[in-house]
């Protein structure tokens, strides 16, 4: 679990905004969001099927210039 302790004389709004930067950093609020819901291993498999297209596209795209 991330913690953050207030600093002397910090106000909340920063250290909640440290808080923020944290999470988002470790990737932990997008985690949370994929696993809101059930996901069946054949969409997990299509997902990442077209992530993984997506992808070698752009490197194709970007090789070519």
């Amino acid at each position: 679990m991330t913690e953050i302790r207030l600093k002397k004389g910090e106000p909340v709004e920063k250290a909640l905004r440290r808080l923020k930067k944290r999470l988002d950093r470790e990737g932990t609020l997008r985690e949370v969001r994929n696993h809101r819901h059930f996901e069946k291993p054949s969409e997990r498999r299509r997902r990442k099927m077209k992530v993984a297209k997506f992808s070698a596209m752009l490197s194709a795209r970007y090789a070519n210039m």
